[in-house]
């Protein structure tokens, strides 16, 4: 009586080709080539690399993903593209002049590829950003053109108590600038961040979580850096001092990303307050690197150590199912170290803030789209008048927001309408105008 041939699984690849070794009635095996139906191929791959292979392959949230089977080690890799239309303002107007050219601009805002992981360890991370296309305008062809490494950084942190940083990056100061562009609720930040970020910086810093789960829920940051901006040399002994203290006073941790596409299902905010102080050639910093206010010497012309800054920031946000609310008020100070007393311009104080919320308005009423997402923005700040330091500037803006969001943040369509007003202390006169942008934000 026959026996029933089972069917022995060795499944195996040979120049692409999948083989089962089937056996003989004598109990000898043939080498009998029976090509497989393509999903029992895929299975039999996909099963062996689980099993057997050294690295495992996946898609998430940061991206296309590369993993040891132990774990110890892990790559991502995302692109990411903002691709924007804006008329007639490409960027903030902050002078009366500014309100007089008007431009229909389509530009891809930010082309970048962003690597990031962990190696030998989980906590031993490392991530770095680079800009492939840096907008450049007609007048200034060279500047800004080429790829740029913007971050680098290693983070060292086997707790959540303390660890240790090192590199370049968006220094933990305020809460929109840290915030991601590709994480933003308006197609571009406030009016007020050009003036008060401390942006990146290269340098060390700690950072920890304490109290974890409880009514005194804090995270901590503390660093030195060298206060030249990004990818530029210290030219003297006077390093940038930074620190932030974030409460989560509802035990719960608010993480550094603007709407709540999320859905937070419990209320979670925080308050937070931060400082930096730093002496050197530059009253600002982007980007781009150090640069100047207007008014001020440029960086090339500045004396060593010329201005004096201290600056300071107090913060609050929060969210729960579908709405989020941020808003921040800032003070600068800028002393200039070569004028005399009294001289206009010796000493400069700067104020800001802004607020802004938005909602999901699906929430309460079902027929509304679940991806849209509406929002408003008020800021304010006042600077000195860049022809006349007796005198300061005020600056406003009022901005609607809409958000369609196809796959959250990595995939979302943005449109914002800005009032934007300027009162010119010098000379007594306002002037102010409207701004429409459209950006479609994605990443792969």
């Amino acid at each position: 009586m026959k026996t029933t041939r089972a069917l022995l699984l060795s499944l195996f690849a040979v120049g692409g080709v999948v083989y089962a070794q089937e056996p003989t009635e004598s109990g000898a095996s043939d080498s009998d080539a029976v090509e497989l139906d393509e999903a029992a191929i895929a299975e039999a791959v996909d099963s062996y690399f689980d099993k057997e292979g050294f690295v495992r392959a996946s898609y998430g949230k940061k991206g296309f993903r590369l993993e040891s089977r132990d774990g110890n080690f892990q790559t991502n890799l995302q692109w990411r593209a903002q691709l924007r239309a804006t008329t007639p303002y490409r960027s903030d107007p902050r002078q009366l002049s500014s309100f007089d050219k008007e431009e229909l601009t389509a530009e891809g805002r930010r082309l970048r590829m962003k690597i990031g992981g962990h190696g030998y360890r989980p906590w031993l991370k490392y991530y770095f950003e680079v800009d492939l296309q840096p907008t450049r305008s007609l007048d200034n062809s060279s500047a800004g053109s080429s790829a740029r490494v913007i971050d680098w950084r290693i983070d060292v942190a086997k707790s959540k108590e303390f660890g240790i940083r090192v590199g370049q990056w968006k220094i933990d100061y305020n809460r929109e600038r840290v915030d991601s562009s590709g994480r933003q609720q308006f197609v571009e930040r406030s009016i007020i961040n050009r003036t008060f970020t401390v942006d990146r910086q290269m340098g060390v810093g700690f950072r920890g979580r304490l109290f974890e789960g409880t009514g005194a829920d804090l995270r901590y940051h503390a660093g030195v850096f060298t206060g030249e901006g990004r990818g530029v040399s210290n030219d003297d002994n006077n390093p940038m001092y930074v620190a932030r203290l974030q409460w989560n006073f509802l035990g719960r941790d608010l993480a550094l990303r603007q709407t709540d596409v999320e859905r937070t299902e419990k209320p979670t905010g925080s308050f937070a307050l931060g400082g930096a102080s730093h002496t050197g050639r530059a009253t600002r910093w982007s980007s781009s690197g150090g640069g100047n206010l207007d008014g001020f010497s440029s960086v090339s012309d500045a004396a060593e150590g010329q201005y004096r800054i201290n600056q300071a920031v107090a913060e609050l946000a929060y969210k729960h199912r579908g709405f989020s609310t941020q808003n921040e008020f800032h003070w600068k100070q800028i002393e200039d170290t070569t004028l005399g007393q009294g001289l206009a311009g010796r000493r400069n104080e700067l104020y800001g803030y802004y607020s802004q919320h938005g909602y999901f308005f699906n929430e309460i009423f079902p027929s509304f789209p679940e991806e849209l997402e509406l929002a408003v923005r008020y800021a304010w700040l006042t600077e000195p008048n860049a022809d006349d330091f007796n005198f300061e500037n005020e600056r406003q803006e009022f901005t609607l927001g809409s958000n369609w969001f196809f796959n959250g943040h990595n995939n979302k369509l943005s449109l914002d309408y800005s009032y934007l007003t300027i009162d010119d202390g010098a000379m007594g006169v306002d002037d102010d105008g409207h701004r429409v942008r459209l950006q479609w934000d994605i990443s792969f």
